[in-house]
């Protein structure tokens, strides 16, 4: 099921005996565990009927036992398993699972991993309860993520904005629900509306310096823009550290690489292989012109050669910056 789904029928009190919340993004196993802490209990009944235990603070026997308690006063107890994954012997939980007394509400968190599909603990869960497997979003996914979130707020954002938390946030819903609400916060009444002046004011993410800026600068073989921006990271090098840039201007120019190669090149498609928003297909394109496939394979290299030479191959004395500096010089001449 999907975090939508099972809200809904949470929210329509219509409860499961089991849910096995798991996976790689943290936001939603969250999300849906503290709605049940929430909600399914008033505040009367969770005083005998609520309980919060800790995977690596608990056995399978005594965990067991709990689950299978009455309620007291109640048409429910609620047993929530916060770090699942820290329950030795997880798998033996099937034996509950299988036949799981209705009356209670028992919740696996189980974050950063798994139960396998072919283990007896998910194939029950899945017969008896709920499952959710979360997975994290692709960079290219982040921007729109933001997007819709911020629509659910009635708040909207520019295109620029997105992808500029996008680019310093990462991937990590958690984090970047954090920095939008803090956004949502400083807005007016009247205007809803994100900026990357908003952003620069609020989360101290410069709306002039970041790598975002930077590829803009390069594709456009602006070399004073992209000069400035680089000394900037020189200067601030904890903001800016090496491994991000690079991997950001990998990125990058990878995409540029990929549309040389398309025949359909059509901003529908453009947008769909690159797997980027279609406002910005057109800085794409115009960077392509700029940037011949052999020109992106010796950029390529030398991404490669920065990044081992930050690491301390071959390079005894040259800092951060300066190498991000020499980068430049030879992307833009």
């Amino acid at each position: 099921m999907t975090h939508e789904a099972i809200l809904k029928d949470l929210k329509n009190k219509s409860y499961k005996p089991v849910y096995l919340l798991m996976g790689d993004e943290p936001y939603y196993i969250d999300m849906i565990t503290d709605y049940i802490a929430k909600n399914v209990l008033n505040d009367s009944e969770k005083t005998f009927n609520q309980m919060v235990i800790y995977g690596k603070d608990t056995n399978i026997p005594d965990l067991v036992n709990t689950a299978r308690r009455f309620p007291m006063m109640a048409n429910h107890q609620v047993v929530i398993l916060k770090e699942a994954q820290d329950l030795k012997g997880i798998d033996e939980l099937h034996k509950y699972t299988e036949n799981p007394l209705q009356s209670t509400i028992l919740v696996l968190a189980y974050k950063y991993g798994r139960i396998a599909k072919n283990k007896k603990l998910y194939k029950t869960v899945d017969k008896s309860g709920v499952v959710l497997d979360t997975k994290k979003l692709y960079d290219n996914q982040v921007p729109d993520w933001i997007t819709k979130y911020l629509k659910v707020k009635k708040s909207t954002i520019d295109h620029e904005a997105a992808a500029l938390l996008a680019d310093f946030l990462g991937t990590g819903l958690g984090k970047i629900v954090n920095e939008l609400e803090k956004l949502i916060i400083t807005l007016p009444e009247n205007h809803k509306h994100i900026t990357t002046a908003h952003i620069e004011k609020n989360i101290g993410i410069s709306k002039d310096y970041n790598t975002f800026e930077l590829q803009k600068a390069l594709g456009t073989r602006n070399v004073l823009k992209a000069n400035q921006i680089i000394n900037h990271f020189a200067k601030n090098p904890k903001d800016n550290p090496i491994p991000l840039v690079l991997s950001s201007l990998y990125s990058y120019f990878n995409k540029i690489f990929q549309y040389h190669f398309l025949k359909d090149k059509s901003q529908q498609n453009v947008a769909s292989v690159l797997k980027v928003n279609p406002f910005f297909v057109k800085e794409y394109q115009a960077a392509a012109q700029k940037y011949n496939p052999r020109k992106i394979f010796l950029i390529f290299g030398w991404l490669r050669e920065s990044d081992i030479r930050s690491k301390g191959i071959n390079n005894a004395t040259t800092s951060d910056g300066d190498l991000l500096k020499e980068l430049v010089f030879k992307i833009l001449h």
